[in-house]
């Protein structure tokens, strides 16, 4: 995925039941205020939550796309930190699939919780 490749994304587990990955808080993905910015922190969530519906596609399906995508902010993560993020399914059906991912700071503070839909292509 270029662009999560761009925002230095990094995946450290997947399997079909839990996704794992961390990315690092640069300057680039920041607020001016120096904590992630909302858009950074949806993104890194959406690229796990696609690596999910992916590894869980049906057989025969071309592909998937997020349709929808919910984010609760519910604490900073400053310039600096590694941000890490844990993503399970919801539900995984032959039309879509709902994913949970879970973010937070290395020191265990939570940034933000995401709750996003894929459609199987």
């Amino acid at each position: 995925m270029p662009f999560s490749k761009l925002m230095g994304v990094k995946i450290t587990a997947a399997s079909p039941t839990e996704i794992k990955g961390e990315i690092d808080v640069r300057p680039e993905i920041c607020t001016s205020g120096h904590i992630m910015h909302g858009g950074a922190i949806m993104a890194f969530a959406d690229a796990l939550g696609a690596v999910g519906a992916f590894l869980t596609l049906p057989e025969g399906a071309k592909g998937t796309t997020t349709v929808e995508s919910k984010t609760n902010f519910l604490g900073a993560a400053p310039e600096g930190e590694t941000v890490t993020a844990t993503t399970t399914p919801v539900k995984t059906g032959r039309r879509l699939s709902v994913w949970q991912t879970d973010i937070r700071t290395a020191k265990g503070r939570q940034v933000a919780l995401v709750t996003q839909t894929q459609l199987v292509l």
